[in-house]
């Protein structure tokens, strides 16, 4: 895998606290000349609305910066949220790290 590309993966109640953790670990990331992130959900139970409000602002954050953000692994409580709140058509996600890595990392 390139060092251009990061992979996170938080787990349990993904919310504000996490979330702004997750910020600073990506922003460091991309200062470091990450250019792709993946954020893997497969271990997050739960995520509210802070938690969706953070990966708003990571996305923000990656395309300023020119890198592109990536989410995969969502649980079905997540996507159940990404499709009410209409996020399921702003994040590019994908099933599981399997499927990004042969969809990005051709």
């Amino acid at each position: 895998m390139s060092s251009a590309v990061k992979i996170f993966q938080p787990s349990g109640i993904f919310n504000g606290i996490q979330g702004n953790q997750l910020r600073r670990e990506v922003n460091s990331a991309v200062g470091d000349g990450v250019e792709i992130v993946l954020i893997d959900l497969a271990n997050v139970t739960l995520m509210d609305s802070s938690g969706l409000g953070a990966l708003l602002s990571l996305l923000r954050i990656m395309k300023e910066s020119g890198a592109k953000l990536f989410i995969c692994s969502v649980s079905e409580p997540v996507q159940m949220l990404f499709e009410m709140t209409k996020m399921d058509s702003v994040f590019e996600t994908f099933a599981n790290q399997d499927e990004f890595n042969r969809a990005i990392l051709v």
